[in-house]
């Protein structure tokens, strides 16, 4: 999925680069409105857009309006330190296709992403799920069988990662990335009591994580001896 990512905060252009890259996005970067603008104009096609208000040369508003002024209908996604109401209200009415403000974790850009995709190609979102375990794209919720799951953030990115690669190993430093994307003196043993939480949460479904000792974690439906534990 290719985006093009208009951002002036070099930090975080730095690790967004590098998540969704790990994710399989390709991201093209624009510091600055003109830039966006100038690869824009060259007709590559990107999946997506994702825009910054705050831009140092010229509001992204206004890159959004001359984008869709020209009847350009490439999925955009605007980024805001303030999302407040009006924000939100102008930016839609605009032809704004989402809205996420920061801080924000890196799991939930991903997933709104690849929702704005979908629906920019024609397809319904479908629920991803592993076991009883289920999570709806729209409401962006974790549920076992009816029950909403109640997560924190680090919690919710925590999970995401680990149910769009269920079945697989994922990698401690990988997934210690997806739930501390902004914290880089965090320890290597964090991620273990967010996983701790976790465990808890699912206790007595059908799913499970486990440590792959040497390799990372894995969410896995829990054999049937298992279920009700």
């Amino acid at each position: 999925m290719r985006l093009l990512l208009v951002e002036d905060d070099h930090d975080m252009v730095a690790w967004l680069t590098r998540a969704l890259k790990q994710s399989g996005f390709v991201p093209d970067l624009a510091p600055d409105a003109s830039t966006a603008e100038g690869l824009l104009a060259t007709g590559t096609r990107y999946d997506a857009v994702v825009l910054d208000l705050g831009l140092p040369d010229r509001h992204g508003l206004q890159v959004l309006k001359r984008l869709r002024d020209r009847g350009d209908r490439t999925p955009v996604l605007l980024l805001t330190a303030q999302a407040t109401l009006p924000d939100r209200v102008r930016g839609l009415n605009m032809g704004a296709d989402d809205f996420l403000a920061k801080p924000f974790e890196v799991p939930e850009l991903e997933a709104r992403l690849t929702a704005l995709v979908r629906r920019s190609n024609g397809y319904a979102q479908a629920r991803v799920q592993c076991g009883s375990l289920s999570y709806d794209p729209d409401s962006r919720g974790f549920t076992i069988g009816e029950r909403l799951i109640s997560l924190t953030p680090r919690e919710h990115a925590a999970l995401t990662a680990l149910l769009m690669r269920a079945g697989s190993v994922v990698q401690k430093a990988h997934l210690s990335g997806k739930v501390f994307p902004h914290d880089s003196n965090v320890g290597p043993d964090a991620i273990e009591l967010v996983l701790h939480r976790l465990r808890r949460k699912l206790a007595g479904s059908d799913v499970r994580i486990v440590t792959v000792r040497g390799l990372g974690y894995m969410l896995e439906r829990a054999p049937a001896e298992d279920e009700g534990d």
